[in-house]
């Protein structure tokens, strides 16, 4: 009954007037293959005999105006050539299929561990991928590196002062996380923070050797010193990271802050015990100017710019004006 149903299907029943023509022999010689009546692949019809294909149908009977039956059958008659013999290799199945899907698997594999396992590929990739700098030199020595960004760079095709800038204190606000003293405000210890104090730059002497270009990786080195009784000095030293040229060197002077009055105050023991193992016994990178900045007056200043008011991006998260800003305000200026 399942073979009638099949074949029914494949093979659509003829009219009576068409059953006389079914019965003829009719060679198949239209191509070097042929499905059978039942999905077997036929082989190829040779010049000595052909395959014979026979369909026999009756008339469908009725009760009462209703068909109540259908049978259709179909049978495939071969000649008597004789048939390849069956062997090993072309009882195997098409492998072909597996082995593109194993392929497929490999490759998307392998594309994920590489992206996983990523590691710079030349030598003028940054050397940490992430910009999470590392303490070096048991921990007085903190080194970051920095790429050149597009928009970091100004009319002459250079990066600005206040990038570099920003690069000296984002280093020394990492430097101050890495060794586990950063909790509050902008670079204060935990003693610091008790105390409401904050530390501001009362002097910054910069010495820009060339200034780097787009796409330019520069490797930053900062360390701190003391200074008098109750200042800290922190040094940068700025190099190219392919060539080792210097590309700038800086030298600072930091004292506390009260937040709350906004007056200066001197370094509590507290704070000096937080700090003080992490100084560095040397001289400054720069040898310190010891010229007096003439104070600004109408009659002094070569250039004036009246009205100017702080913004809320000019202010850092000790509610006052960074020291970067100030950078910026004088070459708008002049």
């Amino acid at each position: 009954m399942v073979a009638s149903m099949a074949t029914s299907a494949f093979f659509p029943v003829p009219s009576s007037s068409s059953v006389a023509s079914a019965k003829a022999p009719k060679p198949i010689n239209e191509g070097p293959e042929r499905l059978g009546i039942r999905g077997i692949v036929a082989k190829p019809a040779s010049q000595s005999g052909a395959m014979e294909v026979k369909a026999q149908a009756q008339a469908i009977p009725k009760v009462n105006g209703t068909k109540v039956g259908l049978k259709a059958e179909a049978q495939t008659v071969e000649d008597d050539a004789p048939s390849a013999p069956r062997t090993f290799y072309n009882q195997l199945p098409d492998w072909s299929f597996l082995f593109a899907a194993i392929t497929t698997i490999f490759l998307a594999a392998e594309k994920q561990f590489t992206l996983i396992d990523w590691k710079p590929r030349r030598p003028d990739m940054l050397a940490d991928a992430f910009g999470l700098g590392k303490i070096m030199q048991d921990g007085l020595v903190f080194r970051q590196n920095f790429s050149i960004r597009s928009y970091e760079i100004g009319a002459d095709r250079t990066a600005s002062i206040e990038t570099l800038m920003n690069h000296l204190q984002e280093t020394a606000l990492n430097h101050a996380r890495s060794a586990g003293l950063l909790v509050d405000g902008f670079g204060s210890t935990p003693e610091m923070t008790k105390k409401n104090l904050i530390w501001v730059v009362t002097k910054m002497q910069i010495l820009v050797e060339r200034y780097p270009s787009w796409e330019d990786v520069v490797e930053v080195d900062t360390w701190v010193a003391s200074s008098g009784k109750n200042g800290m000095r922190r040094d940068w030293h700025v190099h190219d990271y392919r060539t080792g040229e210097t590309v700038l060197r800086a030298t600072s002077v930091w004292v506390m802050m009260n937040k709350l009055t906004r007056r200066l105050s001197k370094i509590p023991e507290e704070v000096r015990a937080e700090i003080g193992r992490y100084f560095v016994d040397c001289d400054p990178i720069i040898d310190e100017d010891s010229r007096k900045v003439q104070k600004l007056e109408d009659n002094t200043a070569d250039y004036i710019k009246r009205g100017l008011n702080p913004r809320w991006g000019d202010l850092d998260i000790n509610q006052h004006v960074n020291n970067v800003k100030y950078i910026g305000w004088i070459l708008e200026v002049t």
